[in-house]
């Protein structure tokens, strides 16, 4: 491409924005896409056009894993790479790519026609293995699938036009045609049953902001991104502030590996949600809300921008909201670029203002200081959603389900060694072992909930309860059957937060690395004693000193696990001072527990492998 046209397609873009310069992510986006890098040529000419500096462009293209400096191919393949789907097969599904398109990962076709890289989790879980393929999902792949994919592809077919089953509900939607599957396994009473129509926008209406506002702190809810904070407190703090301008944020970047329940609410409940932020609108006096969809979620865009229009041709949004003279309030969908960390509210912010995704120092907290150093609420997609129903059915109503400390009910996304992988609606309060049973999950060993930053819990916590009270949850359920290598488990897990981490600060940066790497030793059968401790007192220090949510919950998978499963890393710790026993053999070690437990090991098993 000349330098002239370069120049014309890069100053059409910038100009879509205004050239902004807090529009960066959607400038970069749009670049990416029509010109498949963002090369150093085209971060100067971005930086001249948007009046700021080289510097400040290429450290937001670096940041974001969907932004390269290099080219990629007009077809952009990635496949994911998270816990499940290496246990479902993504060995075979790597090497079918790698033989169809005749590259290895991290590289481009000679002719520049298709890219092959991995990703962490995008999303699937209930249906893995998948791969994105542009903005296209693909999933439950099979080596044979690959191979018509890919023949389909040279041949001609657009990636969206690519043969398969159409999903269930509004996945078949026009604005859609997506071959995603909802799989609604349980539908509870409040999100997943039949709703009414802005049944809850009406209701508030007639109330004055404050009224609303006591409403949801009647309710008790709280957030279902896993902190847990009192919705209600949170909407107080943004209207004690005297500064008028306000924002109203929905957190839809839904990055914990094994979660998928917001992508089922976003097809389906898409009015409920912003319904939610609507009614979010008229109790803090915002005129301007945001939903942050995750890259991988690019699919769903149409398909939400068509309900937002729909919705301010109704009237329930935009201009005099329903009638009511000064309701004014209107909502923007902001894509992210791949980027875990955005996940973390601050971080989120830092993203819709043209910034790299770092988490920003704390206090002040974004209701008192947060988009551009006014006070934002941030709620997840399922916070929002329960607003709605609580404004139409009450309070009370919603008080009344779940438990005296955990009101309502949670969608729940169970995925690995189970028949019935899928979203649940439950009540909290319920049990792991219910659930296990609810989804037809046996011989099961462990269970990882609240995904990677969360609890590996053993057979012998299974009754215990999904609640803020006891195992909370921002909906991630995993599930390991007994054939499953618990340290494998764990090494992922840290690889995962290895990659993720935004790097600003060093216990988070640097420990995180040396938590892998013991670990790594310990699986080889390298490790002494001394290695337990260190692991221990290593995840003690980053979560003291680490600056946000993610360093300081990383270390969880190494704790958890080495407090319940002490057998597996006992059976791989050496006594030896030189820490290696050349003698020891992991199976003779664990035959007699074999025998009496009567089933093969989750340690490893020659039968299985390593899972």
């Amino acid at each position: 491409m000349s330098h002239k046209i370069l120049h014309k397609v890069l100053h059409d873009i910038c100009a879509q924005y205004d050239n902004n310069q807090h529009r960066m992510m959607d400038v970069l986006l749009d670049v990416q896409r029509c010109l498949k890098c963002i090369d150093g040529e085209a971060m100067n000419h971005i930086a001249s056009l948007l009046g700021c500096t080289r510097i400040e462009v290429e450290g937001v293209v670096s940041f974001y894993s969907f932004f390269s400096d290099t080219p990629k191919g007009n077809i952009s393949i990635y496949l994911c790479d998270d816990i499940i789907d290496r246990q479902a097969g993504l060995k075979k599904n790597a090497k079918a790519f790698e033989d169809a398109l005749g590259i290895c990962f991290g590289q481009t076709t000679p002719d520049g026609e298709f890219s092959l890289d991995y990703t962490p989790c995008i999303g699937m879980s209930d249906q893995a293995p998948a791969a994105m393929v542009n903005d296209i999902i693909l999933p439950n792949l099979t080596p044979e699938s690959i191979h018509l994919f890919i023949q389909a592809l040279r041949a001609g077919t657009a990636p969206e036009d690519l043969d398969g089953v159409l999903g269930d509900g509004n996945n078949a939607h026009d604005l859609l045609r997506s071959q995603v599957h909802n799989n609604i396994q349980v539908r509870g009473d409040v999100l997943l049953c039949e709703v009414g129509e802005d049944a809850g926008l009406h209701k508030s209406l007639s109330l004055a902001p404050a009224d609303i506002i006591e409403q949801i702190v009647a309710s008790d809810l709280r957030g279902y991104g896993g902190a847990g904070f009192s919705t209600g407190d949170k909407w107080g703090f943004a209207t004690a502030t005297q500064d008028t301008e306000r924002y109203v944020f929905c957190n839809a970047d839904e990055g914990e590996p094994g979660t998928f329940k917001d992508r089922v609410l976003l097809t389906e409940r898409p009015d409920l949600l912003i319904e939610g932020m609507t009614i979010a609108g008229r109790a803090i006096g915002s005129e301007y809300g945001l939903i942050y969809l995750r890259g991988e979620y690019v699919y769903l865009k149409p398909w939400l921008e068509h309900v937002l229009e729909a919705r301010r041709q109704k009237g329930v949004l935009g201009k005099d909201i329903g009638g009511l003279k000064g309701f004014d309030f209107d909502i923007r969908i902001q894509m992210g670029a791949g980027a875990y960390i955005c996940g973390e509210e601050s971080a989120m912010i830092s993203s819709c203002e043209g910034l790299p995704g770092e988490p920003k120092t704390r206090p002040p907290f974004p209701t008192e200081k947060g988009y551009f150093g006014h006070p934002t609420i941030v709620n997840n997609v399922e916070t929002f959603c329960h607003v709605a129903r609580i404004m139409d059915r009450g309070a009370r109503w919603f008080h009344a389900i779940g438990t005296s400390a955990s009101s309502g009910t949670k969608l729940l996304s169970i995925c690995g060694d189970c028949s019935k992988p899928g979203v649940y609606e439950v009540p909290y309060g319920i049990s792991v072992q219910e659930l296990l049973e609810m989804s037809g999950a046996k011989d099961i060993c462990a269970v990882q909930v609240g995904g990677p930053s969360g609890h590996l819990i053993a057979r012998n916590e299974f009754n215990r309860k999904i609640c803020f009270e006891d195992l909370p949850t921002g909906g991630s359920i995993m599930v390991f059957a007994s054939t499953r290598n618990i340290l494998e488990i764990v090494d992922y897990f840290l690889e995962f937060f290895v990659d993720e981490s935004c790097g600003f600060c060093t216990p988070c940066r640097v420990g995180n690395v040396f938590l892998k790497e013991r670990i790594g030793k310990i699986r080889k059968g390298h490790a002494v004693p001394e290695d337990i401790d260190y692991l221990k007192e290593l995840s003690n220090t980053i979560i003291k000193t680490s600056r946000c949510g993610l360093g300081q919950t990383s270390p969880n998978p190494v704790l958890s696990s080495l407090n319940n499963f002490p057998l597996v890393y006992s059976a791989l710790v050496n006594e030896n001072e030189d820490g290696l026993d050349t003698n020891f053999n992991i199976q003779d070690a664990l035959e007699e527990s074999r025998h009496l437990a009567k089933h093969r090991s989750y340690i490893y098993d020659p039968d299985f492998g390593e899972g």
